[in-house]
């Protein structure tokens, strides 16, 4: 049985929505990673619509990545998720669930979406790390020799997916596609980590580069984008209401007092479809364009 599917993105970061809700199949690592090689499909972060698994919510989300590998949170995929569910229903406000948690959604058009990402989480265990570290606002990890690193100290933390964020003058003159790799895998993150250039601009505006764990280079993380502006207000570079901005765009992050983390943007539909599998393993696929105004 096919299931509809939306090729979107969240300012640059691209999504695919898989509505499985009415399907009697689910999707795993394999035939994740085959939706990410056609074309058609191909993401950086894939959502799936399920069933709620717990009273009160509208669905659960899992999360995949570009090599099948399952994410706690995607702040871009989720504005996604609510921009469908929003068309859809007719409705505002959403809770969705996911392997991190309840996410409140609130769409009010398609730009802009705010979801709840919840408390952002600072202890070494809760991150996590593989060693202890007291204060998690800056660690010791570095690149490069030891007496003249080409990046250290970052601040880590844990907003649905580990985070290491490290603080330069110009985040374009590294070669993130090269280091990012090898932090992602550093020893340090048991669960690998997204890495993060951020310059801060302003008071209250921060520039930022990611290199998403399991997926790459990307040119927008929602839960990128939420870590380094909390780790920015946490190190006193900025305050707590940010704009952070990427390369496919900007998002309104604010860390409120009651240390939940609201993260605001746009979403956009490029196509719809239907997709599943054949019998031999095969994608099977049919898709069309959408207009602008979907």
């Amino acid at each position: 049985m096919d299931a509809p599917f939306a090729k979107m993105n969240g300012i640059g970061n691209e999504i695919t929505v898989l509505d499985l809700r009415a399907a009697p199949w689910r999707l795993d690592a394999d035939r994740a990673r085959r939706i990410a090689a056609d074309p058609a499909t191909a993401f950086e972060q894939l959502m799936t619509i399920e069933p709620p698994k717990t009273p009160g919510t509208d669905a659960f989300m899992h999360i995949f990545n570009t090599d099948g590998s399952l994410s706690g949170a995607c702040g871009n995929g989720t504005r996604c998720v609510g921009l469908v569910l929003a068309r859809e229903s007719g409705q505002r406000d959403f809770l969705l669930e996911t392997s991190a948690g309840l996410l409140p959604v609130m769409a009010d058009d398609a730009d802009h979406i705010t979801v709840d990402m919840g408390r952002p989480r600072f202890g070494w265990a809760e991150i996590p790390l593989a060693e202890p570290f007291a204060d998690t606002r800056a660690i010791e990890l570095q690149i490069g020799p030891i007496d003249a690193p080409i990046l250290h100290s970052p601040s880590v933390v844990n907003v649905g997916n580990p985070h290491a964020i490290f603080w330069v003058e110009d985040v374009d003159a590294f070669d993130l596609g090269r280091i990012g790799p090898m932090l992602e895998n550093h020893p340090i993150f048991p669960e690998r980590a997204n890495i993060s250039l951020a310059q801060v601009t302003g008071p209250a505006s921060v520039k930022v580069r990611v290199w998403e764990r399991g997926a790459g280079l990307t040119r927008a993380c929602g839960s990128a984008a939420c870590a380094v502006a909390v780790a920015a207000a946490r190190t006193g570079r900025t305050g707590r209401s940010v704009a952070v901005t990427l390369p496919g765009g900007t998002l309104s992050i604010l860390w409120r007092d009651d240390d939940h983390v609201m993260m605001t943007g746009a979403a956009a539909f490029e196509h719809e479809g239907r997709l599943g599998f054949g019998e031999d393993g095969a994608l099977r696929l049919e898709h069309a364009s959408v207009g602008a105004d979907a």
